[in-house]
């Protein structure tokens, strides 16, 4: 894990290694999955590929800083039970009381960290590819809506 520019502290998930055999030997290429936010309700993720290390994880870093979404956060955790699911991978978000921490595995981890979430109970369902699982927890996290938002698109006062 390394840090990023300035006040997004950047998350390295995954850093794979894929190899194309050619006439002369293997050809390698790297591909890098890097979670970035500002610990105060933004978040994205990037995924880039490179012939080397170094310039995958600055791609995806960089593709990391453009897509961040804001996440509502309550007092440290998110405002109700969301389930995130991208193609076999789901995620069941669970707001937790203050000093629970994060209970959550690596790539789940990385993406609630990085939004700021100090407080969260999780649970991965099928598929663990860190990828499919990052991806599943940003579409659970895009979801959520607080109470204020849903009084306001529905024309009710609390």
């Amino acid at each position: 894990m390394s840090q990023g520019r300035g006040d997004s502290p950047e998350k390295t998930v995954q850093i794979r290694r894929c190899s194309c055999v050619v006439k002369g030997g293997r050809r390698f290429s790297f591909t890098a999955l890097v979670v970035s936010g500002n610990s105060q309700g933004k978040v994205g993720y990037g995924y880039g590929k490179a012939i080397e290390v170094p310039l995958a994880i600055e791609k995806a870093t960089k593709q990391a800083n453009r897509q961040m979404k804001d996440i509502p956060l309550v007092e440290g955790t998110i405002p109700h039970k969301v389930i995130g699911s991208y193609r076999s991978s789901k995620v069941i978000l669970i707001p937790a009381r203050p000093g629970t921490g994060i209970i959550a595995g690596e790539a789940v981890r990385a993406v609630v960290e990085s939004a700021g979430v100090t407080d969260i109970l999780t649970k991965s369902i099928g598929s663990s590819n860190p990828v499919n699982l990052v991806k599943a927890v940003m579409n659970g996290l895009e979801s959520l809506r607080t109470r204020e938002t849903v009084a306001t698109l529905r024309g009710v006062e609390l």
